[in-house]
């Protein structure tokens, strides 16, 4: 059964907090065939306005999809290195995600998931980044 969710996602790269970017939307919370779903719309503010953002959650990994005028596959698993497509307005790009640290707390109520990881887009070494999800029923 869906339920309503606040859902409030900071990202973090390098070590600087002044680089903070935080998103507070609303969105779907549900669970199916084992995974815990969180849906939302994105918005002018993340830059990918017409992008549907899909968390499939299990206790030891996260799959994060776009959909929309971005796509993208990141499969967050500890210990693994992720290849995918990063498709944008501007062009596709080769994106290797290095999960370097996962934790997630998330049950039937809502959670907290913390992920570090290091990130090559095509090549180009992205400073290590900390995303940090909470989910908050309605």
């Amino acid at each position: 059964m869906e339920k309503k969710a606040i859902i409030t996602i900071s990202s973090i790269q390098g070590d600087k907090e002044e680089d903070t970017i935080q998103v507070v939307t609303p969105g779907i919370f549900y669970l199916k065939d084992d995974f815990y779903y969180a849906i939302y719309e994105e918005t002018e503010i993340s830059g990918m306005q017409g992008t549907t953002t899909t968390l499939k959650i299990k206790p030891e990994e996260l799959i994060l999809l776009r959909e929309g005028t971005t796509n993208a596959n990141m499969h967050f698993l500890c210990g693994t290195n992720n290849l995918s497509m990063y498709d944008t307005p501007y062009g596709t790009l080769k994106m290797e995600v290095d999960t370097k640290e996962i934790n997630i707390d998330v049950n039937e109520k809502g959670g907290n998931i913390s992920v570090k990881y290091d990130m090559n887009i095509s090549g180009q070494m992205v400073p290590a980044t900390s995303l940090d999800i909470n989910i908050k029923l309605q």
